[in-house]
């Protein structure tokens, strides 16, 4: 029994040490050559990983719990322990300092909000900076005093400054939310009016969460990166929409956010997608192009910033416009796969259409 007992501690000390090995090494503070960590709560965590992740000199980004009371909370308890959604960044300081890391997270947050984030309302969803050591303390207030000089926000900067304290990951579901559930991430980040209001604050000044040319060469067709990203057009009658009748909506290829329904696609007789109309207006930006040796009006969709095509006076009633587009900068979604592509909200407008007699 004494051998197998001692062989049990063996097998368990190296599983120990096999598992501490596969995570980061994290330094003390003033530690020289090790990783460091950084912990902020910016609402919803699904939303925090992603601009993170992008920077390079981040080793790893963790949802989680951080800030209250008991231990091991779960997605069910952790509000009532007064936890905040968090993220834990573990990032190596020779690549990435901590005052790059603040930069992107201020781009990424109401900083005068208290209660909650955009659409995620309560205490587990406010905002806040833990930091992990006396330099990090000191980073933070200089970085918001610079915040409040630029006098970018109407109402005062309310984000606390807290010590770090335990730091649960949360389930796996919830990590790197955003790859594994593109739709339903994208529908809910630019649902919940985060990306309208950063856009607001900061216009073209706002870095972190977009995605890299080199990601999205890998991700679309030679065409789709043309068109949306070098302002390219796709041959006429030969694309993907030109002629599509079916019904359903039309979402930008690159962010996935809504653009335009079928209800007003019309056969414009030029051999593009045509319509008189945005479903959704917000999420379209229009701004003059000047090329060709003409003044026209590009359209382009607000998050993605994808080049969508042209607006043009010459459409039928009852706009009177003809939004003339690239089929490559669209992904079509039929009515009947809205729900399980996470675009469930749009099914009322073809309710009437779809309702047996």
């Amino acid at each position: 029994m004494k051998l197998i007992f001692v062989l049990a501690c063996f097998l368990f000390a190296t599983a120990s040490m096999v598992l501490s090995a596969a995570r980061p090494a994290v330094g003390a503070p003033d530690s020289k050559g090790m990783l460091k960590r950084a912990t902020f709560a910016g609402g919803c965590f699904w939303c925090m990983e992603e601009p993170f992740e992008k920077l390079d000199g981040v080793v790893s980004v963790t949802s989680g719990y951080t800030g209250g009371t008991g231990i091991d909370p779960t997605y069910e308890t952790y509000g009532a322990g007064g936890h905040l959604e968090a993220v834990e960044i573990v990032y190596d300081p020779a690549r990435i300092t901590y005052t790059e890391l603040l930069e992107v997270f201020w781009k990424q947050i109401d900083p005068t909000d208290p209660d909650g984030q955009f659409v995620d309302r309560g205490l587990e969803y406010s905002p806040a900076i833990f930091y992990h050591d006396r330099a990090q303390k000191e980073e933070a207030e200089r970085s918001i005093r610079e915040l409040e000089r630029r006098g970018l926000f109407a109402a005062p900067l309310v984000t606390p400054l807290r010590e770090a304290t335990a730091f649960y990951p949360a389930e796996g579901y919830h990590q790197d939310y955003y790859r594994n559930n593109p739709v339903r991430y994208k529908y809910y980040r630019y649902g919940s009016g985060r990306d309208r209001f950063l856009d607001r604050i900061w216009g073209k000044d706002r870095s972190g969460g977009k995605i890299s040319r080199e990601e999205l060469r890998a991700r679309l067709t030679p065409m789709q990166f043309e068109v949306t990203q070098e302002d390219g057009t796709e041959p006429p009658f030969n694309n993907e929409y030109w002629d599509n009748e079916k019904k359903g909506i039309y979402v930008d290829i690159v962010s996935g956010e809504p653009l335009f329904s079928s209800h007003d696609k019309y056969d414009s007789g030029t051999g593009w997608p045509s319509f008189t109309k945005p479903m959704v207006a917000e999420n379209i930006v229009e701004r003059k192009d000047r090329g060709l040796f003409r003044v026209r009006t590009e359209v382009r969709s607000r998050a993605g910033d994808s080049h969508l095509g042209h607006v043009f006076t010459d459409g039928p009633p009852p706009t009177g416009l003809r939004y003339c587009l690239n089929s490559a900068a669209l992904r079509f979604i039929p009515v009947e796969a809205l729900e399980s592509s996470g675009y469930g909200e749009y099914l009322s407008l073809f309710a009437e259409e779809n309702a047996k007699p």
